[in-house]
């Protein structure tokens, strides 16, 4: 009879821990994917922060030199108190997926603006011949590049971690605990969407 009663407890209680192992283990790699995004947003807010800082400097280093272009630089800083906002939003909780898409939205028009200003820029030669105006520059592509080596490790973040909330059986507890989706961090840029010109 004790025998008997050790193997039914076996059936009953062995898949339970198994089962019950699995969940754990499920969950804490939905958490460390999770920590992984955020991390890597952290990284983003680091180099966006740095950019912020250096627009304002570049549009009073250009203020000087095209008096005539008002518009388009009250632009560019509107459009980066814009961008700063929405990236302190983001911040706060990266796994919000709507904070990211307006994060994104708001960095594609910050990113449009200082274009229009770049291209404005070819036509003042003193501009282009400033010290000052030329170190901001390069600053801010540098800061650009590492904005998007970190925007790539984020998306790349993203994307394991949906992967993993997809996936049976993980869904499961994804679903169970509110594990929500995460959002790209993506900049279009609208050359990019410009059909090329063909010419013959």
């Amino acid at each position: 009879m004790g025998l008997v009663l050790l193997i039914i407890l076996g059936v009953i209680f062995v898949p339970l821990v198994l089962i019950i192992f699995w969940g754990v283990g499920g969950y804490n790699s939905l958490v460390t994917l999770r920590n992984r995004f955020k991390n890597a947003y952290a990284q983003i807010d680091v180099q966006l922060k740095r950019r912020y800082d250096l627009i304002p400097n570049l549009v009073e280093t250009a203020k000087g030199y095209m008096k005539h272009e008002r518009g388009t630089l009250e632009e560019v800083i509107a459009a980066r108190n814009a961008a700063s906002s929405a990236n302190t939003r983001a911040a706060q909780n990266p796994g919000d997926a709507s904070a990211i898409k307006e994060m994104g939205g708001a960095e594609t028009a910050l990113t449009g603006s200082l274009g229009r200003l770049f291209a404005l820029a070819e036509a003042y030669p003193d501009l282009k011949a400033n010290q000052e105006m030329t170190r901001l520059m390069e600053e801010l592509t540098s800061t650009e590049n590492k904005v998007a080596f970190a925007r790539q490790a984020y998306n790349d973040s993203v994307m394991m971690y949906n992967t993993k909330r997809e996936s049976v059986p993980t869904n499961f507890i994804a679903n169970t605990f509110n594990f929500g989706p995460a959002e790209m961090f993506v900049i279009e840029k609208p050359e990019e969407k410009a059909a090329p010109k063909v010419q013959f």
